[in-house]
């Protein structure tokens, strides 16, 4: 029997959007799928979109989630049909081949699947010049995560069910809201090894506005992450942070103007390993934290 695939899409507000996520899973070359779309009580026209498409694998499911995105896919997951499920942000969108290439993987032995998104910023063409850039995980799964950050993208993600209801799903931790996807791969790298990425790029992963990060945010998400899992495991042999904790938060702390500390997280972030471009981000940033430090400084 053809293996059912579950699409989880959370959304509110985005009806425009949605439709083209929908659209998008109708032209899958893989069409053993079900959707759940799960929304948190928009105000728009959510449920028309779903209805223009008179088809009866797309199914809305309705929450409350008070901002914690994880609610709404958690219900996804348990009202899922399907042995896997794939994750899609209401705003993002697949190319055809991407359930086929995701199955073939996970046919094969796979627990875990993913790939990198084309980045797009506006409607116009010209956004497949650049790249979300997912990372292959080297083993064990879990060391190398707290090592290197989060290198899946969420949109990308297709998984066992079975492994998503033996780690109790998503966190619904507020401190967690917008990296409760990271934090879940975590879990999932205790329970599995068998992480697969694929080569090529298969959706899209929209960058035009209305995410929900915030430098306030992020501050707290990279707190939150540093208490649950970054004991021994998660420092360098100097007893440092990972080098990509510190960039996060320098950035953090540079775009909120206080420089000092950016400058600090900087200067600690490039004795990390990091990434060759994200390491060019770090000196700039580094470079123009002391600057703007000293100013701020001789002002008083």
């Amino acid at each position: 029997m053809t293996p059912l695939v579950s699409v989880v899409i959370p959304t509110y507000n985005r009806a425009t959007d949605l439709k083209r996520a929908l659209t998008s899973v109708l032209r899958q070359t893989w069409q053993h799928w079900e959707v759940l779309v799960v929304d948190n009580h928009s105000t728009d026209n959510v449920a028309e979109v779903i209805d223009h498409f008179q088809d009866p694998r797309f199914r809305m499911l309705s929450v409350h989630n008070h901002g914690v995105i994880a609610v709404s896919r958690n219900l996804g997951v348990a009202n899922a049909h399907g042995e896997f499920v794939a994750f899609l942000d209401s705003d993002d969108w697949w190319a055809p081949r991407k359930l086929e290439r995701s199955m073939q993987e996970l046919g094969a032995g796979a627990d875990i699947v993913y790939h990198d998104l084309y980045l797009a910023r506006s409607n116009r063409n010209g956004w497949r010049l650049r790249r979300l850039v997912t990372r292959p995980l080297w083993s064990p799964a879990l060391r190398c995560l707290i090592a290197r950050g989060n290198v899946l993208t969420n949109s990308s993600v297709v998984v066992r069910r079975c492994l998503l209801l033996d780690i109790g799903g998503l966190s619904e931790d507020p401190a967690l809201v917008s990296w409760e996807d990271y934090e879940c791969w975590l879990r999932l790298a205790v329970v599995t090894e068998k992480f697969h990425r694929l080569a090529e790029p298969l959706g899209w992963y929209w960058a035009g506005g209305g995410n929900m990060s915030s430098p306030q945010r992020t501050i707290r998400n990279l707190e939150r992450i540093r208490e649950m899992y970054f004991g021994s495991a998660g420092c360098q042999d100097d007893g440092e942070l990972p080098g990509w904790y510190n960039y996060g938060m320098g950035r953090a702390r540079f775009h909120l103007r206080e420089y000092p500390e950016a400058w600090l997280h900087m200067k600690r972030a490039i004795r990390g390993d990091l990434y060759p471009n994200v390491r060019a981000k770090a000196l700039l940033t580094l470079g123009e934290s002391m600057i703007r430090g000293h100013l701020a400084a001789l002002r008083f």
